[in-house]
């Protein structure tokens, strides 16, 4: 049994408290095996510094579409349904399954440099996404994401039948730390007729649902016109508000919903920087906070972020969240914290998120040693209000150490860069 110590650091427990402690870590179960008194630590066969640093639960970034780092730069500030149907979804038709590999590794490769263990990711050519999880060491939820508009039947089946096939062969994948979902892309790109046969399906193999839900007022009206009532009402009635199922954005949503979800257990997946650079609007997280809601973190993609940096991502959620609420106490440094480690664990299923005995050992160390994060009031507070994703100094995933000393283990860092510009380039040379 190999057990890795992490030592001389501050750690930050479950109550968002911060003491003085080591961590020992079994590499061989991927937990971990003790936290406490660095006398009371037993030593391990191997010691991770962690002097002026702080361990963290590794962040978890639980609404992505990593491969879109291709794509990052490429158009900006643009209305969305213009952004997607005249820049993006034109060059995502061109891209090979080599292509989403190489976006894949590149944002594998910024996740881990910024303390990121776990994601979750809906997109397609899936199987390279498996891989390149399976090789960089990372934990991740992943889906084929299904849109029918504009398709025959025959293609709408398609996408459908491959989101339930890569969910019932990939679960499971890299030693357990894969687990997959079936994702419709939203409730106005998937053709009811298509949700109501295919959920169904899902629910009897015990399959958990994502897709994006209110995350703009033209995505809200036309269901509201369409059904009379309000889109997670619509989604209820077609059997995708279970609790194990987690939804993207939630930005307009009205209170029966925000009960709505409280009362199945539906998460929510905050995305504030896509909220706000795409103009989508403020998300409610304060009122979905108060009512019980499990509210998880996400990026979504790099070409509507910039970033796949959580700490960024932080720092939005919290400026944003009071700005929404008219109130300055509103969405504070410890529960934006916790939404970015156990709220978006809990949405994805992970035994993560937090640093206990038993729990996965996923963990960032992030550098106190900078000017920026001085002085040492309140930790905590710097963790959503200063620190950067560069200020990380070591990063564990299953026990596993991906990063050192700002070192990524498992990628060649320069190889992931250039291949990736390269192929980026070539796709949108191709559909231009």
């Amino acid at each position: 049994m190999t057990k890795l110590r992490i030592a001389g650091g501050q750690v930050l427990r479950p109550d968002a408290t911060v003491e003085r402690a080591d961590v020992l870590v079994d590499s061989e179960s991927g937990d971990i095996a003790a936290v406490g008194d660095p006398d009371d630590v037993p030593e391990g066969d191997e010691t991770l510094d962690a002097e002026d640093g702080l361990v963290t639960p590794g962040l978890v970034n639980a609404h992505t579409h990593v491969a879109m780092t291709l794509l990052r730069g490429h158009a900006d500030d643009k209305e969305l349904d213009a952004w997607l149907q005249e820049d993006i979804w034109p060059v995502e038709a061109e891209l090979t399954p080599e292509d989403v590999r190489a976006g894949t590794e590149l944002g594998l490769l910024e996740m881990i440099r910024s303390g990121t263990t776990a994601f979750a990711d809906m997109y397609f050519h899936e199987e390279e996404v498996v891989e390149a999880v399976e090789d960089a060491g990372l934990r991740a939820r992943l889906g084929y994401g299904i849109v029918t508009v504009g398709k025959d039947e025959a293609g709408a089946r398609d996408d459908c039948e491959q989101s339930l096939e890569v969910a019932r062969e990939f679960d499971g994948a890299a030693d357990g730390r894969v687990k997959t979902a079936f994702m419709p892309h939203s409730l106005t790109t998937v053709g009811e007729e298509y949700l109501r046969e295919y959920v169904a399906t899902a629910r009897e193999e015990g399959i958990p649902l994502h897709y994006h839900a209110n995350e703009t007022e033209d995505e809200v009206d036309p269901i509201v016109e369409e059904e009379g009532e309000r889109p997670l009402e619509y989604a209820r009635d077609l059997d995708m508000t279970d609790g194990s199922d987690f939804v993207a954005h939630g930005v307009h949503l009205d209170g029966a919903e925000i009960d709505l979800l409280a009362e199945t257990g539906t998460s929510v997946i905050h995305c504030p920087a896509s909220n706000m650079k795409l103009a989508s609007g403020m998300a409610p997280v304060q009122k979905l906070l108060d009512a019980g809601v499990t509210v998880g973190l996400g990026t979504d993609g790099a070409a509507s972020n910039n970033d796949l940096d959580v700490f960024d991502e932080m720092r939005d959620a919290a400026m944003l969240g009071k700005l929404a609420a008219d109130d300055a106490s509103a969405v504070p440094a410890e529960s934006v914290v916790r939404m970015a480690t156990e709220g978006s664990a809990s949405a994805l299923g992970f035994d993560s998120g937090r640093i206990e005995e038993g729990a996965n050992a996923d963990l960032a160390v992030v550098d106190l040693d900078a000017a920026h994060l001085t002085p040492h009031h309140d930790l905590v507070s710097h963790l959503v209000y200063a620190a950067r994703g560069s200020d990380v100094r070591h990063t564990l995933c299953d026990g596993a150490v991906l990063m050192r000393d700002r070192e990524v283990l498992p990628l060649d860092a320069a190889a992931v860069r250039e291949q990736a510009e390269e192929r980026a380039a070539a796709a949108v040379e191709r559909a231009e």
